[in-house]
């Protein structure tokens, strides 16, 4: 039981620590574009970091991040120290690529830490290889496609300054996309609403994976809405609604990150749990105290800050305008909320970088500095194995005297 605790205890701890070392994540560029101060921006990201506690309740990362080692190989107190020595390494990890200000994958530090300390164990055929190729395929594909998605949003508005009708046409066709969107993947059966609540429209507002996607649709038709009138506004008011916006989109990154990232620290205390007592313990009915513990942790980390982060996401990449934030931020959110429903756990470090570098490539290819973001990917790269490497020293160490 002692050290069940103590594994959970880094859990909590190595969720705290990604809290902070993802919160430039978050905060980087509406701290950049002084929309916000650095201490109200770090509230602001805590506070949504915990709201998506109350948003995703399927656990579809969680379980992914369980799976990574084959618990019918590894179990029983094996597969505690397995957990104890991937933790220890992954924080190790997190802790170095902060100290030198570099925004590396606190979830692939996770993932490799935790398959490095199980091949150590019992070798690769320990490790499942669906969870492992997902999130290594989406070192690359998640920036890629934050990128894209940034890219077109800042054209879009870009191109709503203009006087003309076609702004318009892509405005009212976000409209028709989104209502065609949210009629195919909302549910509306009353049998699977689960809510307290009497209203049956509430019930289908406030489904949890119902809400998700209304948040995230309402904030494509705010932005729609608002590039109808912007060819009619000045710099400095259209600046001033940029500004505002930007509070949306960040706060709507925030939860993507505390979504995606929480649940991954989720599974693997579901996994110490199941090791300890698979009796009692399944994945198939999750803990009720373990998301509250988890999204408490990374909201609290987040609140902490990670200004060595901030000044590279926000200032090192491109030079970030308020309009550019909200479409960075956006294009974020929704490629985080994306891979949350496919259950596919990515690295929100990733994300953002990728769609900063969209927006600064809508100037010019040279406004991103491009020798930062190549250091930037070879701690991307070079994290999995690094995580792994230390974990499986980590658990030579710790059987050694266990």
């Amino acid at each position: 039981m002692t050290f069940l605790i103590v594994i959970i205890g880094l859990a909590l701890i190595f969720d705290y620590i990604n809290g902070f070392h993802d919160a430039a994540n978050s905060i980087a560029t509406v701290v950049s574009t002084k929309v916000l101060t650095p201490g109200q921006a770090v509230i602001w990201a805590a506070l949504f970091n915990f709201v998506a506690y109350f948003i995703f309740k399927d656990h579809g990362v969680a379980n992914t991040i369980a799976k990574t080692v084959k618990t019918e190989v590894v179990h029983g107190h094996d597969m505690l120290i397995v957990i104890f020595s991937g933790l220890i390494a992954a924080i190790f990890w997190n802790l170095f690529t902060w100290w030198f200000g570099i925004p590396s994958s606190s979830s692939h530090a996770l993932i490799g830490g935790f398959s490095g300390a199980a091949i150590a164990y019992g070798g690769f055929s320990t490790v499942n290889p669906d969870p492992v190729i997902k999130t290594v395929a989406f070192i690359f594909l998640a920036p890629v496609i934050g990128m894209i998605i940034a890219f077109i949003i800042s054209l879009w508005f870009i191109h709503s300054f203009k006087k003309g009708g076609m702004p318009r046409i892509i405005a009212f066709t976000v409209f028709v996309l989104v209502g065609i969107f949210l009629y195919y993947n909302l549910e509306f059966d009353p049998a699977k609403l689960k809510s307290h609540y009497d209203s049956y429209a509430l019930k289908v507002i406030f489904f949890s994976k119902n809400f998700k996607w209304i948040l995230l649709s309402s904030i494509l038709l705010i932005m729609a809405a608002f590039t109808l009138f912007l060819s009619s506004l000045n710099a400095n008011r259209a600046n001033t609604w940029f500004k505002r916006l930007q509070l949306v989109s960040s706060a709507a990154f925030s939860i993507g990150h505390g979504g995606n990232d929480a649940q991954k620290v989720m599974g693997i205390i579901m996994v110490a749990l199941i090791a300890y007592n698979p009796a009692v313990y399944t994945l198939d009915h999750m803990v009720w105290w373990v998301p509250i513990a988890c999204y408490s942790a990374i909201a609290l980390g987040t609140m902490s800050g990670g200004w060595k982060i901030v000044k590279t996401m926000g200032t090192r990449i491109t030079k970030v305008t308020p309009f550019e934030g909200v479409a960075a931020e956006t294009a974020g959110a929704i490629t985080l909320f994306v891979t949350e429903a496919l259950k596919i756990p990515v690295s929100t470090t990733h994300t953002i970088t990728g769609s900063i570098i969209g927006v600064g490539a809508t100037k010019r290819l040279s406004a991103v500095r491009w020798g930062v973001t190549v250091n930037l990917l070879w701690a991307w790269v070079l994290t999995i194995p690094v995580s792994g490497l230390l974990a499986a020293g980590t658990y030579y160490v710790v059987h050694f005297f266990f």
